[in-house]
């Protein structure tokens, strides 16, 4: 698990980075055009940016202390990045404002997953 874990931690890290650089330099007149969605990118982009980080940090942990837990924390991780980022960067993208309320989803998913890191840890 610590390969792959480390394999989605780098890819997740490489799509965050471009998203962040589209962002930054591509979207630069759409948000000038909807300035209020320039916020919910970079939210977007920050938690993307932390879980990808996440993840490598969870295959150092299965090193570590293997467990279903710890295997737990990196498919929540992921499940978090899928669905609050995507939400958020689909919000951005399409002016819809119901996917935010989908975003809480992958913020649970985000939380129970640094409980399960957590108990991982704590139990080894």
């Amino acid at each position: 698990m610590e390969r792959i874990f480390v394999m989605l931690g780098a890819g997740l890290m490489f799509l965050a980075v471009a998203a962040g650089a589209f962002g930054t330099h591509g979207l630069r007149s759409y948000f000038e055009q909807y300035p209020a969605l320039e916020a919910t990118f970079d939210t977007a982009v920050r938690y993307h940016m932390v879980h990808a980080l996440a993840l490598l940090v969870v295959a150092w942990a299965a090193s570590r202390w293997p467990a279903v837990l710890t295997n737990w924390a990196g498919y929540l991780f992921v499940a978090g990045v899928i669905v609050f980022c995507g939400s958020l960067y689909l919000l951005v993208f399409t002016r819809a404002r119901w996917w935010g309320a989908i975003t809480p989803i992958g913020g649970v998913a985000f939380l129970a997953g640094w409980i399960c890191l957590l108990l991982a840890a704590w139990r080894s």
